[in-house]
C-alpha cells in the first residue's frame, strides 16, 4: 500500500496544490478500503466506489482507491457532501462512509497554535486518528450491484430521439425503449426547435475567447 505522503502527491498531481478536501478524500479512501477487509485497492474491478460529491475530494478518493470514472469503479451521486459509499461487488458488503460533524473543530486540536481554519484542517487531517474523523454506516444500495454495473456490449437505441444507449440505462415505457431524458426528462433542454442543426458561435451571440481572456 502507498503511503499517505505518496497518495497526497499523487492526488494533487493535476491540482498544482493540496487542500484539506483531497486529504479529507485520501484518508476517507483508505477507510473504506480497510473496513471492507482489504489491505490495498483490490484488482479486476472488485471494489466499487459511489462519491456523493465531485472536485478535490472525489480526485483523493481516485488515489486512494484506484477508481476512476473512466473504468465505471467510481461514481458520483452529487449530493453535495464529501462522503462516499464503498461495495465489494464480489461480496456485496458494503458501508457508507463519511466525517465526523464536528471534525472542523476537532481539527483545531489536532493543529495546536494554528488559528486560521483551513491550514489548522490542511495539518490535522493528515495525523488524525480514523475514529475520530468519520462515522461508518451499513448500507444496501436501492439499485442492485448487477444493474449498476451492467454487461459490456450491450446497445439499444430510442425509440424517441433515436440516440444509442449503452449499459442498460434505457426505460421501458409503453412497449417503446426510451433514454432517460426522453422518458422523465434530461438535466438540459433544447435551444431551439427539435433538429441536428449545428450552430456557430455567432448565431448563438458567445464571446469569442483568446488568450488575453
Amino acid at each position: 500500500m502507498k503511503s499517505l505522503h505518496d497518495l497526497l502527491d499523487e492526488s494533487s498531481a493535476s491540482h498544482n496544490h493540496l487542500c484539506p478536501r483531497q486529504i479529507l478524500g485520501v484518508r476517507l479512501g483508505l477507510v473504506g478500503i480497510h473496513e471492507l477487509g482489504f489491505c490495498e485497492p483490490p484488482a479486476n474491478k472488485r471494489l466499487l466506489v459511489i462519491t456523493e460529491t465531485d472536485g478535490c475530494f472525489a480526485d483523493g478518493l481516485a488515489a486512494a482507491t484506484g477508481c476512476s470514472v473512466g473504468h465505471r469503479t467510481l461514481r458520483v451521486e452529487d449530493y453535495g457532501k464529501t462522503a462516499a459509499v464503498f461495495v465489494d461487488t464480489v461480496t456485496g458488503q458494503m458501508l457508507r462512509v463519511a466525517p465526523m460533524l464536528d471534525i472542523r473543530q476537532k481539527a483545531y486540536t489536532y493543529a495546536p497554535g494554528e488559528p486560521r481554519h483551513y491550514f489548522a484542517q490542511m495539518q490535522a487531517y493528515q495525523t488524525m486518528p480514523d475514529q475520530e474523523m468519520f462515522t461508518l454506516t451499513a448500507v444496501v444500495l436501492n439499485v442492485p450491484i448487477a444493474q449498476i454495473v451492467s454487461r459490456p456490449g450491450v446497445r439499444v437505441t430510442c425509440d424517441a430521439c433515436h440516440e444509442e444507449i449503452i449499459n442498460e440505462r434505457e426505460i421501458k415505457v409503453n412497449g417503446l425503449t426510451l433514454c432517460q431524458a426522453c422518458s422523465r426528462g434530461g438535466y438540459y433542454r433544447e435551444y431551439a426547435s427539435r433538429s441536428h442543426t449545428v450552430f456557430s458561435r455567432e448565431t448563438l451571440a458567445l464571446p469569442l475567447l483568446t488568450g488575453k481572456d
